[in-house]
């Protein structure tokens, strides 16, 4: 992924949050709501935006927002930055392209120890089949 400034493209809303933080909690807006609307990206190729809204089905809402919530600090600013690291990490993982399996076969020395311990418990059970049972 080429590297892209979508802070021109997301909205960022306080709010007063819950939690600890005692009566700060109830004066200062710290949570912090990232708001970025997939469809109406225009960094985004089409190819990108179809790919984000099947990836991200359970995360958007109706008109294809994403929201990322961040109230763990009970800095704004600290949430800010948390919030903005969760969407670029979010959609960066997202917009990675996924490593082709290269198959691979089992070497014969694999296999030749494979078949080894086989035949070891193989002759554990025949063994124990032999003895008489006292019940």
């Amino acid at each position: 992924m080429k590297t892209r400034d979508f802070s021109i493209e997301f909205s960022i809303k306080a709010t007063r949050s819950s939690g600890k933080g005692g009566q700060n909690v109830n004066k200062v807006s710290s949570k912090v709501e990232l708001s970025f609307n997939v469809p109406a990206s225009a960094l985004l190729t089409e190819k990108e935006k179809a790919l984000l809204m099947e990836k991200w089905t359970n995360r958007l809402t109706q008109d294809g927002t994403l929201r990322i919530v961040s109230q763990e600090d009970r800095s704004q600013l600290r949430n800010k930055e948390i919030a903005i690291k969760k969407f670029y990490d979010l959609l960066k993982k997202s917009l990675q392209k996924p490593k082709k399996r290269i198959a691979t076969k089992p070497s014969k020395v694999v296999k030749e120890e494979r078949l080894k311990e086989k035949k070891i418990n193989s002759d554990k059970k025949e063994i124990r089949k032999g003895f008489i049972d006292w019940e």
